[in-house]
C-alpha cells in the first residue's frame, strides 16, 4: 500500500474494514487485536514472560516503561510480536493495533533493528501506514461520525472502544467527525429555520 512518496489513507482505510469484517466485527464494536492476531496465527509474547534478565525486564516494565511498547520481531519466515505488558491495557490494545497493521500492511523489515547507537530504525512511511490502519481497527471512522452525531464525549469513545483518551480524541478530530456532526446539525438547523 505505501510507496516512495507516502501511503493512501483510503487504502488503509478498506484494509482496516475487511480486517473487522473477517471477524464479524460491527463498526461499533471494539476490536480485541489478541484474538485477531490468534486468528492470523501471529504469535504474541508479553515482556514479562520472555526468558530475560531481570534487571532488563525491571527497565521496560518499571523503570522506564515510556522507552519500548512492543515490536514486531521477524521470526523464521514470518514474525511474532513482542509487547511490554507492562503498560495499561489501552496502551497495550493501540499497541498490538499497530504491530498488527505492519503485518497486515506487508511491511519489510530492514537488514536490521536498530543502528551502531542503538537506536530504533523505523520507515516512516510505513510507520504512518501502520498508524493509519491501526486507528482505523481500534476505532473506525464510521463509528466515529455516528458517536460525534450523538454528542459522545472523548470518554465515552474511550469507554465504548477500549482505548485511551487521548487515542478518542485524536480519532474523532483527525477523522473530521466532530467537524462533519457539526456542519451537518448546523445544515438542518438552517433548513428548519431553529
Amino acid at each position: 500500500m505505501s510507496n516512495k512518496r507516502g501511503y493512501n489513507k483510503a487504502a488503509c482505510k478498506r484494509l482496516a474494514a475487511e480486517l473487522r469484517t473477517e471477524i464479524n466485527l460491527h463498526p461499533m464494536e471494539a476490536l480485541d487485536p489478541w484474538q485477531l492476531a490468534e486468528l492470523y496465527g501471529i504469535r504474541v509474547f508479553a515482556l514479562g514472560s520472555l526468558p530475560i534478565d531481570s534487571a532488563v525486564r525491571e527497565h521496560f516494565i518499571v523503570s522506564r516503561p515510556e522507552v519500548f511498547s512492543g515490536a514486531l520481531v521477524p521470526f523464521g519466515t514470518g514474525a511474532v510480536i513482542v509487547e511490554n505488558d507492562g503498560h495499561e491495557l489501552v496502551r497495550r490494545r493501540s499497541t498490538m493495533g499497530h504491530e498488527l497493521a505492519h503485518v497486515f500492511g506487508e511491511h519489510k523489515f530492514g537488514t536490521s533493528l536498530v543502528n551502531e547507537r542503538g537506536c530504533r530504525l523505523a520507515d516512516q512511511v510505513q510507520e504512518g501506514e501502520a498508524s493509519e490502519i491501526a486507528s482505523e481497527l481500534l476505532l473506525p471512522f464510521e463509528a466515529a461520525k455516528l458517536l460525534a452525531r450523538r454528542s459522545a464525549t472523548d470518554n465515552e469513545v474511550a469507554m465504548q472502544f477500549g482505548v485511551s483518551v487521548e487515542l478518542a480524541r485524536w480519532r474523532m478530530h483527525a477523522t473530521g467527525a466532530r467537524l462533519i456532526a457539526e456542519r451537518r446539525a448546523s445544515s438542518y438547523r438552517r433548513a428548519s429555520g431553529s
